[in-house]
């Protein structure tokens, strides 16, 4: 749900997007790929979870985090489960009144194949 402030920003501009800073980066429409690195790194016993924010009503705001449990991972590092989740959706509903999303665990495979991500409504 981040907006970017680069000065003439546009998410349809390839060279723009890769040359934003790397937190920008994963926060603007990469938390996928964020996702599987974090996942392939440090998940060596199969517990960790790619969790889908998919917004309902077509409001913007799509984001995929990292579940350990009682932890979130994701741009900004770990967060407290219930602390990210309150803070997210409380910061959603100040840019978009009403906003509410469904919270969907994925397939780990999804996070890198296109024609497996399409299976899924909206990623």
């Amino acid at each position: 749900m981040y907006q970017p402030r680069t000065p003439n920003y546009r998410k349809s501009d390839p060279v723009m997007r890769w040359n934003l800073p790397d937190r920008v980066f994963f926060a603007s429409g990469a938390c996928h790929i964020l996702a599987h690195a974090f996942i392939e790194r440090f998940d060596a016993i199969g517990s960790l979870t790619p969790i889908w924010f998919h917004p309902k009503n077509g409001l913007p705001g799509n984001h995929i985090v990292v579940s350990g449990g009682d932890w979130i991972f994701d741009y900004h590092g770990y967060s407290n489960h219930k602390r990210f989740m309150d803070n997210c959706f409380r910061r959603a509903r100040q840019r978009w009144p009403g906003w509410d999303a469904d919270i969907i665990p994925l397939p780990r495979d999804v996070l890198i194949s296109e024609p497996k991500s399409r299976e899924f409504d909206g990623l």
